[in-house]
């Protein structure tokens, strides 16, 4: 093969083709024509390696090529165009989702630890079961406020953020399982009555509300929505529906990882709240406010921006562009 020859023969064709694949705006007759084109270069191309090796022809070609197949699967969209979309849509309505499911995990996370905070505290016998006299009244009267300002305050929200997240992480992502968000659950309230429990055999449980009240509110919510994410999707595989389990599964997996993602901001803010505010030596009513507001802008983000999300169709999971088809039909 000639390669000038062919150099010749073909340039306006290629030139016709670099026209196309450069267009923005293309006619249904030029889409055809671009995929006609696309056709005969390629097999240009193919005779052009096979011949001559790499060539600058043969470059100029495969990036003829390159354009035009971008040209005709379409451009990648611009990752940063997915963020207003994210949190607007997605995360509101993937939250708006689990709040009935959020309740019960809440009553019964209070449940658990109302129970084991009387149960222990009006037992002396497992109150020193827990310690010896010394130690625990160390804890009610110097260690439990000194947890908050032991460290510098920016260190301490960024090591709560990270811990809190990871438990919310791993409360959605293994709750396919079931036992996984129960048990970080159980934990959680069986720890927080116990605190209780030891503050108030020492008379000091105002203490206990007036340090855990400021970031707890917000902290605990976003562990009772990562709970009831986790068991969202131990529950689509149970019970699918009319869907496949895989099915099912893929989709409540790519809705509830959204939740993860968003509670890590949410407990970020927690985090702030706790390092900078729960220790600091201001009116109480100031710093429960502070939390109180997280909590309420938090719910509002949930119930109000979800509730309009959800109707206008949102999931929390991808479209179906991004996702894929779950199922191709024929038509009978």
């Amino acid at each position: 093969m000639d390669l000038d020859a062919l150099a010749d023969a073909r340039r306006a064709e290629w030139a016709r083709l670099d026209h196309l694949g450069r267009s923005r705006r293309l006619s249904g007759a030029e889409i055809d024509e671009l995929v006609t084109r696309y056709r005969a270069a390629s097999a240009d191309l193919a005779d052009i390696k096979t011949t001559a090796g790499r060539t600058a022809e043969g470059d100029y070609v495969s990036l003829l090529l390159a354009r035009a197949r971008r040209r005709l699967t379409g451009r990648g969209e611009n990752p940063l165009r997915q963020i207003p979309r994210f949190f607007v849509w997605q995360l509101p309505a993937a939250l708006y989702r689990l709040r009935w499911t959020t309740l019960a995990v809440a009553v019964f996370f209070v449940m658990v630890a109302a129970v084991v905070a009387t149960w222990i505290s009006r037992d002396p016998a497992l109150v020193a079961s827990l310690g010896s006299q010394v130690q625990l009244g160390y804890y009610a009267e110097v260690e439990f406020e000194g947890y908050y300002s032991e460290n510098p305050a920016a260190v301490f929200a960024g090591t709560v953020w990270t811990n809190n997240a990871w438990i919310a992480a791993q409360s959605v992502l293994f709750g396919i399982t079931g036992i996984w968000p129960v048990m970080v659950l159980v934990q959680n309230a069986v720890a927080v009555g116990t605190a209780a429990a030891v503050l108030a055999a020492f008379d000091r449980i105002d203490t206990f509300f007036l340090f855990i009240l400021p970031h707890g509110q917000l902290e605990l919510t976003c562990v009772f929505v990562a709970v009831a994410a986790g068991l969202h999707l131990f529950w689509s595989w149970v019970a699918p529906g009319p869907r496949t389990r895989g099915e099912a599964l893929a989709s409540q997996g790519r809705a509830l990882a959204t939740v993860a993602i968003g509670l890590v901001f949410a407990l970020a803010v927690a985090g702030i709240i706790e390092g900078f505010v729960t220790a600091q030596a201001w009116p109480w009513v100031l710093k429960i406010g502070i939390g109180t507001a997280a909590l309420a802008g938090f719910l509002i983000y949930m119930l109000v921006v979800g509730r309009r999300a959800a109707r206008a169709g949102e999931t929390g999971d991808l479209t179906e562009f991004h996702a894929g088809t779950a199922r191709l039909w024929t038509g009978g």
